[in-house]
Formats: structure tokens, C-alpha cells, sequence
């Protein structure tokens, strides 16, 4: 499905997927690109720019530093996530943290939601 998206947001998404952070690079090369399903980095939906977008599953992953757990980030982040459920898209949210120091255990939680297995990840891309 495709999503309205504000045209000015653009060159931002462009930059973001260029800069992506530590914990965006690790998911997104060791496990986000793997998968059977096509994953778009840093998608603008509506108004905002999401970490990670899976169009066929309707679902937003989004990595969160300790910015977020700021009193007024968090609201933001509350009403981004109402906002994009209103869009029937599922958000799911995980700290750095988590994708530092428990990696595989944030991996097997996008499976599951996805309803896939470790057997349906494609190989790794190994560099030349």
C-alpha cells in the first residue's frame, strides 16, 4: 500500500539512510536485509521518516537512543506511533541497548511478527 508522504522530508530520509547510526547498520546489514521480504531504510510516511518499513506487513521498526526516553521525545513518539496505527501500520520500538547487548533476541522478535524462521533469512552477503 502506498502512503501519502510530505515531498519535504526528501533530502532528510536521503541523508539518514547515508548516515545511518551504529545500531541501524548492525540490524539492517546483519539481519533487516536478509529477509524474504523487501525492507525500505529511512521511509517517509505521512509526515514522518521511519528507521525501517516492511510495506507487506503493514509494520514500522523503529531503533530508539536514549533521547527517546525523554518525557517530551516520548510523547512524540506515542503520538508518531497513534498516528501511524491510525494507518493500520504496526510499530514496533526497540533501544539501542537492545540491539547492542541482546541482538538475537530482538531478531527472533521481528520473525515471529513476521510470521517467518531463522530458515527463511536469505545468506549473508559476504564481502569480496
Amino acid at each position: 500500500m502506498l502512503y501519502q508522504y510530505n515531498k519535504k522530508l526528501t533530502r532528510i530520509a536521503q541523508k539518514l539512510r547515508k548516515d545511518m547510526t551504529a545500531e541501524e547498520k548492525r540490524l539492517w546489514y546483519q539481519f533487516l536485509n536478509r529477509l524474504p521480504v523487501t525492507v525500505n531504510r529511512q521511509k517517509q510516511i505521512g509526515n514522518y521518516i521511519v528507521d525501517f518499513y516492511i510495506a507487506t506487513n503493514r509494520l514500522v521498526i523503529e531503533l530508539d537512543g536514549r533521547q527517546h526516553a525523554e518525557e517530551e521525545q516520548s510523547d512524540r513518539d506515542q503520538k508518531r506511533d497513534a498516528d501511524l496505527q491510525k494507518m493500520g501500520i504496526t510499530v514496533l520500538r526497540y533501544t539501542n541497548y537492545a540491539v547492542n547487548f541482546h541482538f538475537q533476541q530482538v531478531c527472533h522478535d521481528i520473525l515471529q511478527r513476521l510470521g517467518l524462521h531463522d530458515t527463511d533469512l536469505k545468506p549473508p552477503k559476504i564481502p569480496y
